[in-house]
């Protein structure tokens, strides 16, 4: 839990992440993902519960933590005076490496980076991708057992997005790194992660993997676009259609579960039709994350991410763990 002031910004989050596993955090900006990380990080004290990461408490033992982990925030700290080698260098001594150690490490973070002769120029030269790989690789340099991402593509377009999900990618594969890896974008999460985790006005409310939760709203969806005052009649008609197993109301129109769209979709618009309703579309197709979000919480991810875009606040937790033993698995 995190409480500032008499917000419970983070309440209720209790997880498990296995080694070598790659989990996505998913939520709107202000639901508790980065509040939560800063915590896992020991860059933020729990109000109450208890958290361990790679097999140290968060609280008891942050030095041991923090060596044991990499994290690359939201924001990429890198000074803008200095070339990416040079970045490399000083996060390699900072880690205590010695000299023979540190050589080794940089000569590996800079393969990594994979900017090419940019790495010997300064990094206010560098593109936003070039950043966030230059981040990532800095964040690695010690052979961290967990890498913690904040939301590691915002802001960055589809080319260097698509980079640095390939880097994520590597890292987890090739070295076994675990990643524990906060978005906001459905895409994202789908693409990248084992399991995923939605969090929402600090609680998590859906935890499985994307096609586990996916498969869990039905095997078609038939969205309905309706005014904001229609949606309580909408809802209350399609259910009444023999086909329909689920319907869930957004701020934007409803969200139909069944087992055939095609065949449903047909037998929804009459039914609306008869209720006096006049959608504005009706689409059908499979199921995604932002379905299971709706189911979830009630609103679109798209929608929710942009309402808490100017959210104050940060999340708490209870009883969160993130756990990489040497066995491979994770505890409470």
């Amino acid at each position: 839990m995190r409480v500032f002031g008499d917000k419970r910004a983070v309440d209720g989050v209790d997880l498990e992440v296995a080694a070598g596993e790659i989990y996505g955090f998913l939520g709107p900006n202000g639901a508790g993902k980065s509040t939560t990380v800063l915590m896992l990080c020991t860059l933020l004290k729990p109000s109450a519960g208890r958290a361990v990461v790679a097999g140290h408490d968060v609280v008891e033992s942050p030095g041991d933590v923090r060596v044991r982990i990499g994290v690359a925030l939201q924001e990429a700290a890198l000074d803008e005076r200095q070339s990416g080698r040079e970045i490399l260098d000083l996060q390699a001594r900072l880690y205590g490496l010695s000299a023979t150690d540190r050589a080794a490490a940089v000569e590996r973070a800079v393969e990594l980076a994979s900017i090419g002769e940019a790495m010997e120029d300064r990094v206010k030269t560098y593109s936003g991708g070039m950043k966030r790989r230059l981040d990532l690789a800095a964040s690695l340099i010690h052979g961290p057992e967990v890498l913690f991402l904040d939301e590691p593509t915002t802001g960055l377009d589809p080319v260097s997005r698509a980079q640095v999900w390939d880097e994520v990618r590597r890292l987890n594969r090739e070295l076994g790194v675990t990643v524990f890896l906060t978005t906001q974008y459905l895409e994202e999460a789908d693409a990248l992660a084992d399991r995923v985790g939605i969090i929402d006005s600090g609680r998590i409310v859906e935890q499985g993997s994307p096609a586990e939760l996916k498969r869990a709203v039905g095997a078609d969806v038939i969205v309905v676009d309706l005014p904001d005052d229609e949606t309580a009649p909408a809802a209350e008609a399609a259910s009444r259609v023999e086909s329909v197993a689920a319907v869930t109301r957004g701020r934007h129109g409803i969200t139909i579960a069944t087992a055939d769209g095609a065949a449903a979709v047909g037998s929804v618009a009459v039914a609306l039709s008869a209720a006096g309703l006049n959608p504005e579309a009706l689409t059908v197709r499979t199921p995604s994350l932002d379905d299971v979000f709706l189911m979830a919480t009630g609103y679109r991810m798209a929608t929710a991410a942009s309402d808490a875009a100017a959210a104050a606040g940060g999340p708490g937790i209870r009883h969160s763990s993130v756990d990489t033993t040497a066995a491979g698995g994770a505890r409470r």
